[in-house]
């Protein structure tokens, strides 16, 4: 069953620039997991804070496997600050 995660991260302005530096290379990161389907992050047009998120797994343990990743590489590490809004979902 595909996992969808969806919603949006608050940044902190003072960490702002450092999180838009590292973005990338995070994005690049989980496009080449294993069972990643679809991951974009786009900066609101409003909020300069807040990048809303929309990730899709193949399945529980591909999206398991992306939060075990994220969380331990610098991605991790720079965005512990962040506010995180998503809701999870599974499809057929």
């Amino acid at each position: 069953m595909t996992v969808i995660l969806e919603g949006y991260i608050k940044v902190p302005f003072e960490e702002l620039e450092t999180i838009k530096t590292h973005l990338s290379e995070h994005i690049k990161n989980t496009l080449n997991e294993d069972g990643c389907l679809e991951f974009e992050v786009k900066q609101d047009d409003i909020d300069q804070c807040v990048f809303h998120v929309f990730e899709r797994f193949i399945d529980s343990d591909a999206f398991n496997a992306h939060q075990v990743r994220a969380n331990a590489s610098d991605w991790g590490v720079i965005t512990k600050n962040v506010e995180r809004v998503y809701e999870k979902r599974f499809e057929e």
